[in-house]
């Protein structure tokens, strides 16, 4: 089955192994551990990660998921801080 975006609901739940997960490409690794790099306090986005990005992404792309990162990072926080749940986007 697959949500209103078209990413399968198999590969949402492997969101969370995507580093080891066959169902994720180069590029979406890398773009997931850069996430995971920008919204993990004590971690930060070495050279070595970010010359990975840019083998997949250029310049515009990647200010354009930084951005969208930074806005979800934000959009938690506020939503947690709120107690406001989750509205389960994702599974429509």
């Amino acid at each position: 089955m697959s949500s209103r975006f078209g990413t399968s609901t198999e590969k949402i739940d492997a969101l969370n192994d995507y580093a080891e997960s066959p169902l994720f490409s180069d590029a979406e690794k890398v773009a997931l551990e850069y996430a995971d790099a920008i919204t993990v306090i004590d971690r930060d986005v070495d050279d070595e990660l970010f010359a990975r990005l840019r083998q997949h992404y250029d310049d515009d792309t990647i200010a354009e998921l930084t951005m969208i990162i930074a806005w979800e990072n934000a959009s938690s926080r506020f939503n947690r801080a709120f107690r406001i749940p989750s509205q389960g986007f994702w599974k429509r």
